[in-house]
This record gives structure tokens, sequence and C-alpha cells, in this order.
């Protein structure tokens, strides 16, 4: 047997896993009927901790997601990862740091703060 023989392209290309990243994400979202919010209530914003590869990803699945909890997402503004933040000169707390882990670690979104909107 010849020592020299080699495996000539019999390996598929790897592809390069992207990491996933947590984004803040400022969700507005209109009325629908068992939506939770309150009776008079026109509508809501809600800041979330959303995972993925991107901004895209992120927003697909909070959407996705708010949908199946019967919210009507109208707008979503994304406010950047916690480094952009950071770099932006934001201060952000101890406690939002670990709802963005939370959300990091189980692949998850997190809905940290809901504030209703009146007429």
């Amino acid at each position: 047997m010849d020592d020299e023989a080699e495996d000539h392209g019999t390996a598929k290309p790897v592809k390069e896993k992207r990491p996933q990243q947590v984004y803040t994400l400022v969700v507005e979202v209109g009325r629908k009927t068992g939506d939770g919010l309150p009776d008079k209530a026109t509508g809501a914003a809600l800041i979330c901790y959303a995972s993925g590869v991107d901004e895209a990803e992120a927003v697909r699945e909070t959407v996705a997601i708010l949908k199946e909890a019967d919210l009507a997402p109208l707008e979503v503004e994304g406010l950047g990862t916690l480094e952009e933040r950071r770099k932006a000169g934001e201060e952000i707390g101890a406690e939002e740091v670990a709802l963005m882990q939370r959300a990091l670690e189980e692949n998850s979104v997190i809905v940290a703060q809901m504030t209703p909107f009146y007429s």
C-alpha cells in the first residue's frame, strides 16, 4: 500500500456557525382580542431581549413569539447588542445584563417591560 495516499475532495466544507447575540428591541403593539392589555389601552410598547445570529433573526423570532401570545406587533426598533449600546454611551444595569444573559442561554425572547398606551 502506498504510504503517501491522500484523501482528495471527500470532506465537505464546514460551514462556520455564527455565534448568537442578544439584541435589545422596542416593539410597538396594537390591540387584538385576547392580548391581555389593560381595557382602555390603545396599544403598548415592549422592551424585549432577543437572541439571534443577527438583528433580522432576532426581530423575526420576536414578532413570531408575540403573535403566538395574541399580541399585534406593528413596529420594531432595534437598539443593538449590549456591546453596541455600551459603545454608544448607555449605562446598562446588572438586572438588564442578567436578562440579556438569560435570553442568550435560553436562545429565547424575554419581554422585560410593557408600557401601555392610552389615547
